[in-house]
C-alpha cells in the first residue's frame, strides 16, 4: 500500500525534484518549433496565396530534413556536449523559418531553402531531455515515470502548440506567428542548456563505430516496430479528415484529434502512476497490442459522437507505448550513444507518420474512409508482430544501465532504493566499457 501511495504522487516527486520542471518545461517550449511546423507551415503558405500543393511540399521537405537532422544532431551532442549542439542548433534552425517569413514563397529555391535549414538544424531536445533525466533524478522508478510524465507533456504540447499558433496569427499575422513561435523555441533551448544539469552532463565513452547507436540489435528491432506505429498515427489524421468531409463538417476532424490526444493523455497519467514489475520489453508487446487493437473499431465509422469516444479509446494506449518503449531505448542504446538514440527513435516515428499519412490518401480514394482506418489497425498489428518475431534481440536486457554521470541523483531515496540506483556510467547492455576509448577521450 505504502507503494501504492508513492507512486500516486509519484508526478510531483519528480517535478519537485531539482531543475526537473526547468528541464521539461524548457524542453517542451524549445520543441514549439517543430510541433506547430507543418501547421505554420500551411497557414502561412495559404496567407501568402500559395496552394495546399506547395504547402505539402514544403511540409515535406521540412520533415525529411528533421528526420535526417535528429540522429546525426544526436550523435553531436553525445560527442560534444549539450550546450554546444543544442543552442546553436536552435538558433540556426529559427534563422531558417524567419528567412521563410521575411522572404515569403516568391521564390521557391528560397522557401525550400529555409525549410531544409529549419528542419534540418531542429535541436533533439526530445532526446537530450531523456538522456538528462538519470542524472537528475537518480533512482531508476523515478527515471520510469520521467518517461511517461514525458509522454503526456508530449500530448499538452501538440493540442495547446496549434492553439496559441492561431492566437498569434489572429493577433498579428502568419508572419508573426513564424517568428515568435520560433523566438520562443530559442528561449526555451536557451533555458535547458544553461541549467546544471545539461552543462554538466556528459556521455560515457563511445566504440568509434559509424553506426552509432544503430550497431544495437534490440534498438533496430525497436525502431521497425514503432516506425509502423508512427505509419498507423499518420494514417488515422488522413482518415479522419475524410470522415470529417463525409459528414460535412470540418470541425469533426478537430474532435477526433481532440479526443485521440485526451485517450493518450490519460493513459500515460495512469500508466507512469503505477509501478510496474517486470522487464519492459515484454510488457511493451503487451502495450503495442493493445494499442492496435484500440485502432480496429475506429473501421466501423459510426456518428460523430461515437466516434469521438472511439477515438478516445484508441488513443488510450499510446503514451504508454511510447514511456514503455524509451526504457527499451535506454537499456539497449550501446553506450554513449544515448542522446543519438533516442533522436533515432523521435525519426523512425517521423518518417513511419508521414508514410502512413502518404499511403492513406490513396487508400481511402479507392476504397473509401473505413479502409483508411484499416491502414491504422494494420500499423499497429504489424508494429506488434516485429516485436514478437524479434523478440531474440529484443529480450529482457542485463542489468540496469541509467547513466547518472554529471549531475545530482535525485534526493530523497528511500530505503533500499539502493538497488534500484544504478551507478554505470551509461546504459551499458554488458554492463563493461567497450574498447577504443579512453577516459580522455570522453565527449
Amino acid at each position: 500500500m505504502a507503494s501504492e501511495a508513492r507512486a500516486g504522487g509519484g508526478y510531483l516527486d519528480i517535478l519537485r525534484a531539482p531543475h526537473a520542471a526547468r528541464l521539461l518545461t524548457g524542453t517542451l517550449v524549445g520543441r514549439l518549433p517543430n510541433g506547430t511546423g507543418p501547421v505554420a507551415i500551411t497557414v502561412f503558405t495559404r496567407a501568402e496565396g500559395g496552394s495546399y500543393s506547395l504547402a505539402g511540399g514544403l511540409i515535406a521537405a521540412y520533415g525529411l530534413a528533421t528526420a535526417v537532422g535528429q540522429p546525426l544532431l544526436g550523435r553531436a551532442v553525445d560527442l560534444k556536449g549539450q550546450p554546444r549542439v543544442q543552442l546553436p542548433a536552435a538558433v540556426i534552425s529559427a534563422l531558417g523559418m524567419a528567412a521563410l517569413a521575411v522572404t515569403g514563397i516568391g521564390n521557391l529555391f528560397l522557401a525550400y531553402v529555409a525549410v531544409l535549414v529549419a528542419g534540418l538544424f531542429t535541436p533533439p531536445l526530445e532526446g537530450g531531455l531523456r538522456a538528462l533525466w538519470p542524472s537528475v533524478l537518480g533512482r531508476e522508478d523515478r527515471v520510469h515515470r520521467a518517461y511517461a510524465l514525458d509522454a503526456v507533456a508530449q500530448e499538452v504540447m501538440f493540442t495547446v502548440g496549434p492553439l496559441l499558433l492561431t492566437l498569434l496569427v489572429a493577433l498579428w499575422s502568419p508572419a508573426s506567428a513564424l517568428l515568435v513561435i520560433n523566438l520562443l523555441g530559442v528561449l526555451g533551448a536557451l533555458s535547458v542548456v544553461l541549467s546544471e544539469p545539461s552543462r554538466a552532463w556528459r556521455s560515457a565513452p563511445r566504440e568509434a563505430h559509424w553506426l552509432g547507436a544503430l550497431r544495437s540489435p534490440g534498438l533496430l528491432a525497436l525502431l521497425a516496430s514503432f516506425f509502423f506505429v508512427g505509419l498507423a498515427l499518420g494514417s488515422i489524421t488522413v482518415a479522419a479528415v475524410a470522415y470529417a468531409d463525409e459528414r460535412g463538417n470540418e470541425s469533426v476532424y478537430g474532435w477526433l484529434m481532440a479526443a485521440l490526444g485526451l485517450g493518450a493523455l490519460i493513459g500515460g497519467v495512469a500508466y507512469g502512476a503505477r509501478h510496474w514489475a517486470g522487464a519492459p520489453e515484454r510488457r511493451l508487446r503487451v502495450l503495442v497490442l493493445l494499442l492496435a487493437l484500440g485502432y480496429l473499431p475506429l473501421m466501423l465509422v459510426p456518428g460523430p459522437l461515437a466516434m469521438t469516444g472511439l477515438a478516445a479509446l484508441a488513443g488510450v494506449f499510446l503514451a504508454p507505448a511510447i514511456a514503455c518503449a524509451f526504457i527499451v531505448v535506454d537499456r539497449h542504446a550501446p553506450r554513449g550513444t544515448v542522446t543519438e538514440a533516442f533522436s533515432w527513435l523521435v525519426t523512425t516515428f517521423g518518417v513511419g507518420a508521414a508514410l502512413g499519412s502518404a499511403v492513406s490518401g490513396p487508400v481511402v480514394e479507392l476504397a473509401g474512409t473505413p479502409a483508411g482506418f484499416a491502414v491504422a489497425g494494420a500499423g499497429g498489428l504489424v508494429a506488434f508482430l516485429v516485436l514478437l518475431a524479434t523478440g531474440r534481440v529484443l529480450g529482457p536486457a542485463v542489468g540496469s544501465r541509467h547513466a547518472v554521470s554529471g549531475g545530482a541523483a535525485g534526493d530523497g531515496a528511500e530505503p533500499g532504493a539502493a538497488e534500484k540506483n544504478t551507478h554505470s556510467s551509461e546504459n551499458d547492455r554488458n554492463g563493461a566499457a567497450e574498447p577504443g576509448f579512453s577516459s580522455g577521450l570522453q565527449a
